[in-house]
């Protein structure tokens, strides 16, 4: 029985703590468009993004865990390193990739209404092709809840 109070204690525990970290959903637009989501924390937050290749070359998933370096009123400054794996189909050619990315860019939180807007440039190594896919520049837009 004790065990089981502390069961229910440590998830009711864990959900609180969950539900009382900001969250974000929305569209992240670049090389290609990515379904976005975030999840704040203390120093900075998750991202997790699912992004689709032009003309339904592929996809890719990317996670990267961004720390907040720098705070100017609604602006945050952000950098983190995270990872990325994908398929592609190009004329026939198939395949996986994997690499490490890193990230940096800034946010910017509109107080009165729940939204959150970013620019950033993700650079990432692909180990399948031994060379950097530089993504260019992305532009985020995210309800925050």
């Amino acid at each position: 029985m004790k065990r089981f109070i502390v069961v229910v204690l440590s998830v009711l525990a864990f959900a609180a703590v969950a539900s009382a970290q900001p969250r974000a959903l929305g569209l992240r637009a670049g090389y290609g468009g990515e379904l976005s989501y975030q999840h704040g924390g203390s120093a900075g937050f998750l991202e997790a993004d699912l992004g689709f290749l032009g003309s339904g070359h592929g996809f890719y998933v990317t996670g990267v865990y961004d720390f907040i370096f720098a705070n100017a009123g609604i602006a945050n400054f952000y950098v983190g390193p995270g990872v990325q794996l994908g398929f592609y189909n190009y004329s026939g050619d198939q395949g996986f990739n994997a690499g490490i990315a890193g990230q940096l860019g800034v946010e910017f939180e509109i107080p009165s209404v729940p939204l959150n807007i970013s620019l950033d440039w993700r650079p990432v190594y692909y180990f399948n092709y031994g060379g950097f896919g530089w993504q260019g520049v992305a532009l985020g837009i995210r309800y925050r809840f």
